[in-house]
């Protein structure tokens, strides 16, 4: 086994967006405080990169911030897990930054600087949870991240903004201290330890009920992931700016979410342990259940965000199915989807961002005929559908692949169905939109046909979102490389 390299780069990938934070405060032009914003999403990005390379080599890297407790850290350690998530969010940031512009502006939205700064500090907590060490080190990092996209959620600040506040923090605060926290304490109490172990931190005497309780408080007390019935926070916080719902809620915020379940299954429980007890059955049935449940309300919401947003609470789920099935390639498809979802669901967001600048329009029953005003932004807009569908030429078809392929291999004939059956509502609730947009008859068409698409800073973001989808599906080698080698390293233990 390759010893871990020690290096302070990670705690590095950590603060540098920290660190750019006094300056956005200071600037005094808004070109100079987006110039800090991109200076700092640049550097965070190839931070990651960099540390990627090393990974990609069969290496680790470590780094010790602080000793806590006997056992308990605060402790950064880069696998191959952990830099594929951070690899997607930090490139994303950069895309989000320059979108946030041309949507921020485009509105003459207030509190822009404010907007900026809690963008950077949701975005180093992101990346403190992909590079934790332990379960302590984890629990931090996600709990920063609830307190710093709060203000993002409330930025309008009216009476709307405010409710989906105190319901997003009563549910990701309140699960997060009500059902982890505990499960916390006791695994350090049966452990002694909280640091992340291929074999699990749990002992493998623990009674079979005793595990099945922790087992539910961490996969239900991770509510960013929207596992149902802890998902409602989601569909509240679509009333934030939408740059805001394109990062934290369709990669950053609900990626953590289902990231940090992964991890409990892989390095809290383990492998072993699981399947011994049969209680990935259970994470398993919450999953599909989410699937399902989610992509049937889904069909029924005429909001277009909001039907995004069911749209992510079922796709989150098959990330937690893959980690779930505990089958090699279903492991590989639940992590890959980290990626491939996101560079689909972010171009899904930034088109409905771009309708609503170009033409105020947020409900789907308004867009009839309106890929013939904004055909780039339709055109986008489909290939992302492609992407969260699961179909070619996109990389959702990739990681979906595996999904199935993950089933097969651990002859689970139910969970296949599920995955099908998932498919073909997305393609219901997605594919509609796209065929009305551009093929409505002439009376059914809302508005003019006259071209209007959003501002530049809009569209750049989308179509190169929509063109990497593409391109995913054609080179998944680096994100599908680092899939696999985190699945050597989970079932290696």
């Amino acid at each position: 086994m390759i010893e871990p390299i020690v290096s302070i780069k990670p705690f590095l990938a950590v603060l540098v967006s920290i660190a750019a934070i006094p300056l956005i405060i200071v600037s005094r032009s808004p070109n100079w405080r987006e110039g800090w914003t991109f200076a700092a999403a640049t550097a965070k990005f190839l931070l990651v990169a960099s540390l990627a390379a090393t990974v990609l080599t069969g290496s680790t890297v470590e780094y010790t911030v602080a000793d806590i407790l006997p056992g308990v850290a605060l402790r950064f350690r880069v696998d191959a897990m952990g830099v594929l998530f951070a690899l997607v969010s930090s490139f994303l940031w950069i895309v989000t930054s320059a979108y946030s512009i041309g949507y921020m502006r485009g509105l003459s939205e207030h509190s822009q600087t404010r907007y900026f700064c809690f963008f950077a500090l949701a975005l180093s907590a992101t990346i403190g949870v992909a590079f934790a060490a332990d379960l302590f080190t984890l629990y931090l990092c996600y709990e920063i991240l609830s307190f710093a996209t709060y203000p993002l959620v409330t930025h309008h600040q009216d009476s709307a903004a405010r409710s989906a506040g105190r319901k997003y923090l009563f549910y990701i605060v309140g699960a997060s201290i009500g059902l982890v926290l505990p499960a916390m304490l006791v695994i350090y109490s049966l452990s002694g330890t909280l640091a992340f172990s291929a074999s699990g931190l749990v002992p493998k005497e623990t009674a079979p009920s005793v595990v099945a309780i922790l087992l539910l408080c961490l996969v239900l007390g991770f509510t960013k992931a929207g596992i149902m019935p802890m998902h409602a926070w989601l569909p509240a916080a679509m009333v934030a700016p939408t740059p805001v719902s394109a990062l934290l809620h369709a990669v950053a915020v609900v990626k953590v979410g289902a990231f940090s379940i992964v991890r409990v299954i892989t390095a809290v429980f383990g492998p072993g342990l699981l399947s011994a007890t049969n209680l990935n059955g259970m994470v398993c049935l919450l999953a599909s259940v989410t699937i399902i449940a989610a992509s049937l309300i889904a069909l029924s919401q005429d909001g277009l965000k909001r039907r995004l947003a069911f749209s992510t609470i079922s796709q989150l789920s098959y990330i937690v199915l893959g980690a779930a099935m505990l089958t090699p390639k279903g492991l590989v498809g639940g992590l890959l989807h980290i990626a491939m979802h996101a560079f689909g669901k972010i171009t899904l967001f930034f088109c409905a961002g771009a309708i609503f600048v170009a033409t105020g329009i947020k409900n789907i029953s308004q867009m009839d005929g309106i890929g013939k005003r904004m055909p780039v932004t339709m055109g986008a807009f489909f290939i992302g559908s492609l992407g969260v569908i699961g179909l070619p030429p996109t990389g959702g078809f990739i990681s979906k692949w595996y999904l199935i392929l993950g089933a097969m291999e651990g002859e689970k004939g139910v969970l296949l169905s599920v995955i099908l059956i998932s498919s073909l509502l997305n393609a219901a609730y997605f594919l509609p939109i796209v065929y009305r947009a551009f093929f409505c008859a002439p009376e059914e068409s809302m508005g003019d046909d006259k071209m209007r698409e959003a501002p530049r800073w809009c569209m750049i973001p989308l179509v190169l979102t929509a063109a990497i989808s593409v391109a995913l599906f054609f080179f998944p080698k680096p994100f599908l490389a680092l899939a696999k080698m985190a699945v050597r390293q989970i079932l290696g233990g």
